[in-house]
């Protein structure tokens, strides 16, 4: 008698496994469903849970070079002898940079004007303003923009010992962690001052060194209209643009960036941000 009750519980539940298993296939067939697997079993009874809005990175601050999460990067970081100062030309592309923040005082206009126009930039931030500001690296995270690691304290690193070096890279990389979600891909050297050791302890901790193609010079406060002209003057495509949005005065970069990113856009280019396969 007990032999036949456990074969009978053993029956149940090998067809409460094979319905469960039909109908996740099932649903993961169903039009509209792409290749995302549907819980094994259906939700509890009662109203439906309220769908969560998209946020603006979720359907519309998409590289233009794909669609979908960025795709694993394969093998190791390989130790550069320079940085890179374009991305692969796709067309009449664009990558907006601004380095040093995030600063509460001009970051946020800087975010509101992608926003306003619906694209994305790279801010290369210093670890000791992150940690100051998290807010503005979660907004970042928010809205699409990749952040890359321009060390803790903007020093020399030409200056520096290697552990100092490593140091300065993998706080940040830590902040970043933490209020972003995502450690750095991209690393870019205070004062575009590289050495051997900034381009291998980058590679030791999974960055690329990222450069520019067109400089603003913005941090010397030359006038909004003469950053805006570098800036449409020096357009072209796969071109980097370096600005800033902390470290000074940076009211004339906000300025400028609401001028020229709209005649960019307006011209034909497209503003993107670059993705590790490509290169």
């Amino acid at each position: 008698m007990q032999k036949d009750q456990l074969l009978t519980r053993r029956r149940a539940l090998f067809a409460g496994a094979v319905t469960l298993g039909a109908a996740g296939m099932a649903a993961a067939l169903a039009p509209g469903t792409g290749n995302r697997g549907a819980p094994a079993s259906p939700p509890a009874a009662g109203a439906p849970a309220a769908r969560r809005p998209l946020r603006p990175s979720e359907y519309r601050l998409r590289p233009l070079t794909g669609y979908g999460p960025p795709r694993t990067v394969p093998g190791r970081t390989p130790v550069r002898e320079e940085p890179l100062l374009k991305v692969p030309d796709n067309g009449r592309t664009v990558v907006l940079t601004f380095d040093d923040g995030p600063d509460p005082r001009y970051t946020p206009d800087i975010l509101d004007t992608l926003a306003r126009h619906e694209v994305r930039a790279m801010f290369f931030v210093c670890g000791e303003m992150a940690h100051y500001n998290p807010d503005l690296l979660a907004r970042m995270a928010d809205e699409g923009h990749v952040v890359g690691n321009h060390t803790w304290s903007h020093p020399l690193l030409t200056s520096l010992r290697r552990r100092t070096i490593r140091s300065e890279m993998e706080r940040t990389s830590d902040v970043v962690e933490r209020h972003h979600g995502t450690r750095p891909e991209w690393f870019r050297a205070p004062y575009g001052a590289w050495n051997r050791a900034a381009f291998e302890l980058g590679a030791e901790l999974g960055m690329e060194p990222l450069a520019w193609t067109v400089d603003t010079l913005d941090w010397t406060e030359p006038g909004t209209r003469t950053i805006v002209g570098r800036v449409e003057d020096g357009a072209a495509p796969g071109v980097v643009v370096l600005s800033h949005d902390a470290g000074g005065d940076r009211s004339q970069s906000v300025k400028a960036l609401r001028s020229y990113l709209p005649h960019l856009l307006d011209s034909g280019y497209h503003v993107t941000v670059p993705r590790r396969e490509y290169v």
